[in-house]
């Protein structure tokens, strides 16, 4: 007598996890890979990103020991120039 009783339980538990894999999954499998793309979205901006301060660390240490580099750069940049210079500017300014 228990044993067609304990297969009927076996067979309800069964069944109550199959419905609510069915109904869980779909859900899951989406949520997965929107996770997997935000992964690989994520990655990809750290390689940007990881580039970007390589090539700024090799900028630094080229403006450090070149000094007429350094020179250039803080005339682009802050626009100065010697006492004894004259600067001409030609066409028309930047706007911003």
């Amino acid at each position: 007598m228990k044993a067609p009783l304990t297969r009927f339980a076996y067979v309800m538990v069964f069944l109550v996890a199959v419905t609510y894999a069915f109904f869980a999954f779909p859900k899951g499998i989406h949520g997965w890979q929107e996770k997997q793309r935000q992964i690989q979205d994520m990655e990809k901006r750290n390689a940007v990103l990881a580039r970007e301060v390589e090539r700024k660390k090799e900028h630094i240490k080229r403006l450090t020991d070149n000094p007429a580099d350094q020179e250039l750069e803080i005339r682009k940049r802050l626009k100065l120039a010697h006492p004894d210079e004259k600067i001409y500017i030609l066409g028309e300014p930047e706007k911003k």
